[in-house]
């Protein structure tokens, strides 16, 4: 699967997205990562991508041309080149623009992601960008929370990694993510390694008994348990 991320700050996610199981799925190839800086395509010698609102209102707002021109780039696998008309988006590629007011970002919409072949994503900055530019490429909004961050950049790692490790051969098993909290609508069990013991407290001795229709019937109790303290309304929704 690949990854075309639009961002003013392209060092930022790149970074966060060359280290551990994510850097590792890059350098084998498993997935292709490409995070391109928005800046190097605007068409002012200032190299200036944000402008004051319409209608008034404080802070900045990111201009459309320059993000579309970088999208058009990609598009055209020219992208270091200034391309100002898109050509049409291929079959399995999909747009998303990180926004406070998307769609509420879960491992339901991580493995929705998950199933094209290409996902484009785009970091606002300032106070957002251009609605024309949404309206023109942008598929779906997402958001991470009900919070405002400074950019996108940080929710577009997240969604990537989120998405990423979904994609076969990122982890080593498909097991890896299949028990994990949210993957069968419960919060996770808790997890032991060793010491058996550590400061006084003991490892559940169901865990340690070797009888596994046991350990299974454990688990989705503590899974039951501490969603139902935690996050009930992950109940409710069933």
């Amino acid at each position: 699967m690949r990854f075309d991320i639009m961002t003013l700050f392209p060092d930022l996610v790149d970074t966060v997205l060359s280290e551990s199981i994510i850097g590792r799925a890059r350098e084998a190839g498993i997935i292709d990562v490409r995070v391109h800086n928005i800046r190097d395509y605007t068409q002012n010698k200032h190299r200036r991508v944000d402008d004051t609102p319409y209608g008034g209102g404080r802070g900045m707002l990111m201009a459309a041309p320059p993000i579309y021109n970088c999208y058009a780039s990609i598009l055209s696998e020219r992208p270091d080149e200034i391309i100002t008309e898109a050509p049409e988006k291929p079959s399995g590629a999909y747009v998303v623009y990180m926004s406070p007011r998307g769609t509420k970002f879960d491992q339901s919409v991580a493995e929705r992601l998950a199933k094209h072949d290409r996902l484009f994503i785009l970091c606002g900055h300032y106070e957002g960008v251009d609605q024309r530019v949404i309206d023109e490429i942008v598929d779906e909004e997402i958001s991470i929370g009900d919070f405002v961050l400074t950019g996108g950049e940080i929710p577009a790692c997240i969604v990537t990694d989120a998405v990423a490790r979904l994609i076969d051969g990122v982890l080593p098993l498909p097991e890896c993510h299949e028990n994990e909290s949210f993957s069968d609508g419960l919060l996770e069990y808790p997890q032991y390694t060793r010491p058996p013991v550590f400061r006084g407290r003991e490892v559940p001795e169901v865990l340690i008994s070797g009888h596994h229709a046991n350990i299974d019937k454990w688990r989705h109790e503590q899974s039951l348990e501490i969603t139902k303290e935690r996050r009930p309304d992950l109940l409710d929704e069933d």
